[in-house]
């Protein structure tokens, strides 16, 4: 996913569950109207992000139970061959840099 798109979705996930419209997106974001469709429809193919027309605006809502999905069969693979790095992961430097 491109930086763009992550960060829309993260924009998106943040305003669960009502989500935003595309003109607030677009502020929000600094990203233009017409590049924000783009990446936005690329998002929605994944099913990552709904859309719902509302008059004259499209209102988009991350996808949240697909992303929770995601998070468990990532974190349930993690490091299968390996648990114990996946274990020291947890209480590594950088992670807590994240936060």
């Amino acid at each position: 996913m491109s930086e763009e798109r992550l960060g829309i979705f993260k924009l998106l996930v943040k305003h669960a569950p009502e989500g935003l419209v595309a003109g607030e997106l677009s502020r929000l974001t600094g990203i233009p109207k017409s590049n924000l469709s783009f990446h936005l429809k690329a998002i929605a193919s994944s099913g990552l992000v709904s859309m719902q027309r509302e008059g004259r605006n499209t209102r988009y809502r991350a996808g949240i139970p697909l992303m929770l999905e995601v998070i468990a069969y990532l974190t349930a693979e993690c490091c299968s061959g390996s648990p114990d790095y996946c274990r020291q992961c947890h209480t590594c430097p950088t992670r807590e840099r994240q936060a």
